[in-house]
């Protein structure tokens, strides 16, 4: 069993049988980290300033280079020298660089985000945190809402680029995926037996940890019988599985995936029988019963199964992995190429770089 898969047993097990997370990964400053980097170019407020770069005759400041910096070695601490900062610098400067000439291709090629997405992307942002913890993350990064929505709306824009551009473009042959399932043959040999499982989870408490995308926490006993009832009530008359773990489940390392598990192997389910008689009786995309545990409910649903043994190449699972993993290294090849391309078309100074080239190290004030 791989160590992602162990971890997920671990997790899925304990929530099935109603212990409860002491924490959970915040992934929110990962993203504003990435966001950052578009929002710098974009800034509208920071017009004067040592420029470090010229992109078509648009300044970029040192300004934003070192408020990337500042918020990427924050947690880390200092004790870098000069040469290691100008150099951490000087990859952040080709980000800026790389970013304002792909925003500018994507204005030119008349790409744009409506209020709607962005309203449902910062939605989604938010939904792990509680307001107040939100805007701590916001402020650490120093940034407010507004900031937010332009970065979540530049970003959309560059992520449509990349779809109409590269996306589209990327096709992956019978022949292709033949030639990789031959070269990673033993890759595709499953040892034992995994179920790939969703949940919904009511517990029957408050519990700030909750997160789902309606904020809706049942607090008593009563009001979580009432409302596992309810969505079981809407799944049975055909309601998304998925969109109604988003909207009201109340585990939090699960919710905003739809209630994806991971895939659990049958030795897994040997610690908890009743899961696992539960489990066995269910169809590829049936949902269970109601399960009442000590504190919680639960819905389960079967997504798929991987058998044990020998993946052939005549599997369509096998197939569909492989074209996905071909079609990722494809693309990231093709995303580097089409911005060295703009690149080339671009008028670009690297100022910090030519000083540095010049006058060392030292002569960066």
């Amino acid at each position: 069993m791989t160590k992602q898969k162990a971890k997920r047993l671990g997790e899925g097990l304990a929530r099935v049988l109603g212990s409860r997370p002491l924490a959970r990964a915040l992934c929110l400053p990962a993203i504003l980290a990435l966001l950052l980097v578009t929002f710098a170019c974009q800034k509208p407020q920071l017009k004067s300033g040592v420029a470090w770069a010229e992109v078509d005759g648009q300044p970029i400041f040192r300004d934003q280079v070192e408020k990337i910096y500042h918020s990427r070695v924050s947690s880390s601490g200092g004790g870098a020298d000069k040469e290691e900062v100008l150099s951490y610098e000087l990859n952040i400067l080709d980000e800026l660089i790389n970013n304002q000439i792909l925003l500018a291709h994507a204005a030119h090629s008349g790409i744009t985000v409506s209020e709607a997405e962005v309203d449902t992307k910062v939605s989604q942002l938010e939904s792990p945190y509680s307001q107040e913890e939100f805007q701590k993350k916001l402020k650490q990064r120093g940034m407010d809402e507004s900031d937010l929505r332009e970065e979540v709306r530049t970003t959309l824009m560059v992520n449509k680029l990349i779809t109409k551009d590269i996306d589209s473009r990327i096709s992956v042959s019978p022949e292709e995926i033949a030639a990789y399932y031959a070269r990673n043959k033993t890759a595709f040999n499953v040892p034992e037996t995994e179920y790939h499982l969703a949940q919904i989870e009511v517990t029957a408490r408050p519990d700030s940890a909750v997160r789902n995308l309606k904020n809706d926490d049942a607090k008593t006993p009563q009001a979580a019988e009432q409302k596992i009832m309810a969505l079981y009530a809407q799944l049975r008359s055909g309601a998304d599985f998925s969109t109604v773990a988003q909207g009201y489940s109340e585990d939090p390392t699960t919710t905003s995936t739809g209630g994806d598990m991971g895939f659990i192997p049958a030795s897994g389910l040997d610690a908890n029988p009743t899961l696992k008689k539960i489990v066995l009786s269910l169809k590829v995309g049936q949902i269970s019963g109601i399960i009442k545990t000590k504190d919680a409910y639960h819905i389960i649903k079967l997504l798929g199964i991987e058998q044990a043994g020998q993946g052939e190449l005549s599997d369509a699972k096998v197939q569909n992995s492989i074209r996905k993993t071909l079609t990722n290294e494809k693309e990231q090849l093709l995303k580097a190429a089409y911005i060295e391309n703009l690149r080339d078309q671009a008028k670009v100074k690297n100022l910090l770089a030519e000083q540095i080239v010049q006058h060392g190290a030292e002569s960066v004030k």
